[in-house]
């Protein structure tokens, strides 16, 4: 731990936190936050890294790149998605993000969902584990060659045009054992969401396994999960939010469902079923209070804490993405500061 720890560190440019990992916070989705301020605060707290998602309204990079210029800070993607850009076009979007940051950038990939990929942006949501490994390979050779690269795959095929001699890491978001595999294949690094805490390591076991058939040493994959957390002096209106950001991505993508019907099928479904007839609160009443403990972090300042100490310290984590839900805007401050390294 104390290896994969200080690899984790070590990205970010700064040493690992008296719990043993980096930390790093998800910034909000909603219209009208001010990304810098937000990544300055973090920063201000001790955070290590900040992420941009990416889904509509707001592209990833360039809101990396505004923050760049402004705040000492690592940064990444979480997610940029493998449909709406090519590989050469996201590695470029990176390295050109690294050219302000000193490298300190994770390029982080994900299929997204077939509503994202095909009422957005009207393209064909196709073999996502196979979108997933070429992409995350093709863009790794990318970044990280010094010679000319080519590549010969069965979504793409590129020819003699020059790497961009960078260092910056790719990771990928997987849930499935598929994408868990072209994890193992060719990723730096993980980014699980939606999967218990308690099943990150039986997870990573299939990364694992197939990083050691390709000659590759597991704990060279980082990981780092999302971590749905909100805090506030009303434990319920924490635990509710968390609740309300579980139903919306398990009603909203059937891999994020699958993932949570691993420990908990019924309740899961029940979510599920509820979200696509349209019944919103009765998709979030369903939400267990068993899950709301197994999937993420909600409670008071210091009951949150102590449940962060404990995500934190599984085994196989090495750096927690703080995510505040974006169905509680009012949460984030205290949220981000209630579980910041420097408490």
């Amino acid at each position: 731990m104390a290896d994969r720890a200080g690899r984790a560190g070590e990205l970010w440019g700064s040493a690992a936190n008296a719990f043993g990992v980096t930390r790093s916070v998800l910034i909000p989705f909603e219209a009208g936050v001010d990304a810098v301020a937000f990544a300055r605060r973090a920063s201000d707290r001790g955070y290590d890294g900040v992420w941009a998602g990416e889904l509509w309204g707001r592209d990833a990079f360039v809101t990396l790149a505004d923050i760049a210029r402004e705040v000492d800070i690592g940064v990444g993607t979480a997610i940029a998605n493998v449909y709406s850009r090519t590989p050469a076009a996201l590695a470029q979007a990176a390295a050109s993000v690294a050219e302000r940051t000193d490298e300190r950038v994770v390029l982080g990939l994900g299929t997204s969902t077939r509503k994202a990929i095909e009422d957005l942006h009207g393209v064909a949501f196709a073999n996502p584990p196979r979108r997933l490994h070429e992409t995350a390979a093709l863009a790794g050779r990318f970044l990280r060659s010094d010679d000319r690269v080519s590549y010969d795959g069965e979504v793409f095929s590129v020819s003699d045009f020059p790497g961009l001699s960078t260092t910056v890491p790719v990771y990928t978001a997987a849930l499935g054992p598929a994408t868990r595999r072209a994890t193992g294949r060719v990723a730096d690094g993980w980014l699980p969401h939606n999967i218990p805490f308690a099943a990150l390591g039986e997870a990573f076991e299939t990364i694992a396994k197939t990083a050691r058939e390709r000659g590759r040493d597991p704990d060279d994959i980082a990981v780092a999960p999302y971590v749905p957390a909100a805090v506030s002096d009303d434990p319920t209106e924490a635990r509710d939010a968390v609740r309300g950001h579980l139903a919306y991505y398990v009603g909203s993508g059937e891999g994020y469902e699958r993932a949570v019907a691993s420990e908990f099928p019924d309740a899961a479904a029940a979510v599920a079923a509820a979200w696509r007839d349209g019944e919103r609160e009765a998709a979030k009443a369903a939400v267990t209070d068993d899950m709301v403990d197994a999937l993420g972090v909600a409670g008071t300042p210091a009951d949150a804490r102590e449940r962060f100490r404990e995500v934190a310290a599984t085994p196989v984590v090495d750096e927690p993405i703080v995510v505040v839900p974006s169905n509680a805007p009012d949460l984030a401050e205290a949220t981000v500061d209630a579980l910041a390294p420097k408490r």
